[in-house]
């Protein structure tokens, strides 16, 4: 199982039978889950299935019982924190609460990961901070600081810190819950756009049935901490497995989850 599959076939992220416990608590059990170059795959399941959980994995903020986990073909979940900061820079994470320092303006806030990875002076990282953020349509909203704006548009900003530093891929964590309808597409356009337009992969945990079904390319569903079901949207949509469809039918007729594990 430690072989890496060859290039050609290699998926730039695979999850191999990883499992994860907290406490007696097991949220996963043998997930394995690959993921293509360039798509946009969505996570989803009910609360507390292991959707953030298994995104966390990817870039080292939480460790795997068991299983693997790969990155273009090489091993992540067995490197120590110095070796994953080169891992860290080539994936990004947009976290469900985008937390930005309300004693910095957007720019600021966006120009920080440039100075402190790249070493680069204030001024030239400011110039870079308000292209990013005219990427998000943003730019207008530079010299603002967070207090001032919706949380859609810290959410947008938060996308803009993330792109500095020109990440391969990117993870959303929950980018539209609490949103308004009108931001929470302005969010959608933005990954679809990173996809389409720049070639990142992007993998969103989500419960937003509008999302979901409006810009994956592909959709994983988790259940009792394993991928139960994997295709695209029609697919998904189509599936006669009642487990899925009690899921669909419950996100769109009933209350919105509170997001969990």
């Amino acid at each position: 199982m430690s072989d890496a599959p060859p290039p050609a076939a290699r998926p730039v992220i695979e999850f191999r039978g990883v499992a994860k416990a907290f406490g007696d608590k097991q949220v996963l059990r043998d997930l394995s889950l690959d993921v293509r170059k360039g798509e946009v795959l969505f996570i989803i399941g009910t609360s507390g299935v292991g959707k953030s959980v298994t995104i966390k994995h990817l870039i080292g903020l939480l460790g795997v019982d068991a299983g693997e986990i790969w990155f273009d073909g090489k091993r992540v979940d067995t490197l120590r924190e110095p070796e994953l900061a080169p891992i860290r820079k080539r994936i990004g994470m947009v976290f469900q609460n985008s937390t930005l320092f309300d004693s910095m303006t957007l720019a600021e806030n966006v120009a920080l990961p440039l100075r402190k990875h790249q070493g680069m002076r204030q001024k030239k990282a400011l110039v870079e901070a308000r292209r990013r953020l005219d990427q998000v349509y943003m730019s207008e909203f530079a010299d603002r600081y967070p207090a001032e704006l919706s949380d859609g548009m810290r959410k947008r900003a938060a996308i803009a810190r993330t792109l500095t530093l020109q990440p391969e891929v990117v993870l959303f964590d929950e980018p539209t819950t609490g949103l308004d309808p009108v931001n929470a597409r302005r969010i959608d356009r933005l990954i679809r756009e990173l996809s389409g337009g720049q070639g990142v992969t992007s993998v969103v945990v989500s419960h937003d049935l509008t999302s979901i079904f409006s810009i994956a390319d592909r959709i994983a569903f988790i259940y009792q901490g394993a991928v139960r079901a994997l295709g695209s949207r029609d697919e998904i949509r189509a599936s006669d497995d009642p487990v899925v469809q009690q899921f669909i039918q419950g996100q769109s007729s009933g209350p919105m989850e509170t997001p969990g594990f």
